[in-house]
């Protein structure tokens, strides 16, 4: 059985896909892009500020799926220019605690609506049962 997950703290989906979708105790999050989710505008052209706004909306679907960012098990990080691969572990490192999730971090040609950043991932909720 699966559940849809959708949450106005986060953008809303811009295409034919949910915000993330929970399987048993395991949540499939769709990429995140760095878009304000109350004007669903591109924060800035800033990296870092993206790079922000995108955890943002990566802890809101956490939270709405009943988890927090630290249940996260894989994050993919897609960026346009992988010389701001520094960057984005200072501020991953602001949000997430040890142990840290299986990551994968690849540079792509471009990303939609030509944001510098995107991220995905995997979360699995504790069993409280």
């Amino acid at each position: 059985m699966k559940t849809i997950i959708n949450t106005e703290n986060a953008p809303s989906a811009i295409g034919t896909y949910s915000q993330a979708v929970k399987v048993n105790n395991t949540v499939y999050l769709s990429g995140q892009i760095p878009l304000v989710p109350e004007t669903m505008e591109i924060i800035s052209e800033d990296f870092a500020e993206q790079t922000q706004q995108v955890f943002k909306n990566i802890v809101a679907v956490c939270e709405a799926a009943g988890g927090n960012i630290n249940d996260m098990v894989k994050v993919n990080i897609f960026l346009q220019d992988l010389a701001n691969f520094a960057t984005v572990n200072e501020i991953m490192s602001q949000y997430f605690q040890q142990p840290y999730p299986a990551r994968a971090a690849v540079q792509v040609a471009r990303l939609p609506k030509d944001v510098a950043i995107e991220i995905d991932g995997i979360m699995e909720l504790p069993n409280y049962s």
